[in-house]
């Protein structure tokens, strides 16, 4: 274990100004981990930046050295998303950036477990209280009630379970650790890539930190700036919408697909439609299947076409013949605790006034007219999980205040259901030099979705040289089957068995 002093700020504000860069850096005691040849090591940080002499956390960090020596250019910090994900599991447990790719060869790729998370302090719940969440959408005054007390119970229990840590998880504070790694490297610069829930804190890096930045590469970007839940459940909507039918194009076009040739919409809306009525039955053991368990099993599909889209579609032909289909499921965690720190993190970063049951009521009804095929995206839990959440959004949304750094390349889906295209352009507007790289196909992470797209990620980071501007990668769809799927591009889920952005 390594230790270094931290000068830091006392400042809590994402737009407070950096501390001062220690000059000597304790060394950093790496030891081999995994399976793939990655090192991993812990450095200390405080749990409170304000407050650097209030006790600290050791935080897990991991790494491949580069591969090319000779020619390294400087150290790669590869942020997991989440915000609830390992950067050791995805990035050096899993590569996530193959041994082929010539990020490896030229640069360490670190990466983090961030605060509160798998090995760095993790917030800790119990398993019987998670075991009390909701499981829909409130229907009524007295579902919307319930999931107030669960919030308070859940916020609560995670508390005492996790300790100081627990009210200083979120993204302000990750972006700030990401700089300790960076000083405890003893590095001037760093270039940042992320996907997903990372990009948020490569964004907030950005505000704090610029001048310690070489190049940022953010991936299917967040939108912290978004203060209306209405807003926020309409965008995550619309691009579920459009994915499937996108998905339903795709199937039309492509003969190996199970439902070629069928109304795939007609198949969809009439599963649906007996979902929501009770009728439809697991075949396998003849549980019903709720309407929300069909709607998360078509959404966990639209994240890595390449990957779901054939099993997508041989599930609801399946589930429309009354045979046996393979369905998402959750195994219920057999210890007293477990880590769990999705709504903590995300309910440090986001607070939503929403006035009550009414309220969240018209935004389904409203989100139904407009989107009749997919009625409302599986992430209204990033909105109802922090009413009445007892931890502080210690970090609330924000428009970005970014000066004195790089261009910044900000690759995008046409159709991403975990950070809609709108998302990505209005984070982009508010990045100075921001570049945006155009897939024009349906998914979560361009960097494995598009061969095109990680090119240009990969020339970006490794040479500074951007795609030209209003540069589109083709969509890059599935003709046959998969023969297998790496570990690392199946889609995390959260102990709740929800999707991860």
């Amino acid at each position: 274990m390594a230790g270094f002093v931290l000068a830091v700020s006392t400042a809590g504000a994402a737009s407070a100004q950096p501390s001062p860069t220690p000059s000597i850096p304790a060394a950093v005691d790496w030891a081999a981990c995994g399976d793939n040849g990655g090192e991993c090591a812990t450095i200390k940080v405080p749990v409170d930046y304000a407050n650097p002499s209030g006790g600290s956390i050791d935080l897990a960090i991991g790494r491949h050295k580069a591969l090319n020596p000779a020619k390294r250019i400087g150290v790669l910090i590869a942020h997991p998303g989440g915000p609830d994900s390992s950067g050791i599991d995805t990035f050096i447990n899993r590569n996530l950036i193959p041994a082929d790719s010539v990020l490896r060869q030229y640069f360490d790729v670190v990466s983090v477990d961030p605060r509160g998370v798998a090995r760095s302090n993790p917030v800790k719940c119990d398993v019987d209280v998670l075991e009390q969440e909701p499981s829909a959408y409130p229907a009524n005054e007295s579902e919307y009630q319930a999931w107030l007390a669960f919030n308070a119970k859940l916020s609560q229990n995670c508390r005492e379970r996790t300790g100081p840590v627990f009210d200083h998880v979120d993204t302000t504070n990750a972006a700030r650790d990401v700089d300790s790694i960076r000083a405890a490297l003893g590095e001037k610069q760093i270039s940042f890539f992320a996907i997903s829930y990372g990009t948020q804190v490569g964004q907030q890096y950005a505000e704090l930190f610029p001048q310690n930045i070489r190049a940022m590469a953010i991936d299917s970007n967040m939108d912290h700036s978004i203060t209306s839940a209405f807003r926020y459940l309409q965008t995550t909507t619309e691009d579920f919408e459009g994915s499937f039918r996108a998905f339903v194009k795709w199937c039309g076009e492509t003969e190996a697909c199970p439902l070629n040739g069928e109304n795939v919409t007609a198949v969809w809306d009439g599963l649906h439609r007996r979902a929501a009525e009770g009728t439809l039955k697991d075949p396998s053991t003849g549980a019903a299947i709720s309407a929300e368990r069909l709607r998360v099993l078509l959404f966990r599909a639209m994240y890595n076409p390449a990957a779901s889209w054939f099993d997508l579609a041989t599930t609801l032909k399946a589930l429309e013949a009354g045979k046996a289909a393979e369905l998402p499921t959750v195994a219920t965690p057999k210890a007293e605790s477990v880590s769990y720190a999705y709504p903590t993190i995300w309910c440090s970063d986001w607070k939503w006034q929403v006035s009550g049951f009414k309220e969240l009521d018209e935004y389904r009804k409203r989100l139904e007219k407009l989107y009749p095929h997919t009625k409302i995206s599986p992430f209204w839990t990033d909105v109802v999980y922090c009413l009445n959440w007892q931890g502080k959004a210690t970090n609330p949304q924000h428009r970005l205040d970014i000066s004195g750094t790089r261009p910044t390349l900000m690759p995008k889906a046409r159709y991403d259901i975990a950070t809609p295209a709108a998302w990505n352009y209005a984070a982009a507007a508010q990045i100075p030099k921001a570049r945006i790289l155009e897939y024009d196909g349906v998914g979560h992470g361009q960097y494995r979705n598009s061969t095109c797209a990680r090119n240009h990620i990969e020339t970006y980071l490794t040479s500074l040289k951007l795609p030209p501007r209003g540069t589109h990668c083709a969509s890059q769809y599935p003709s046959q089957p998969p023969t297998s799927v790496r570990a690392a591009e199946e889609q995390p889920l959260s102990v709740t068995g929800r999707p991860l952005h």
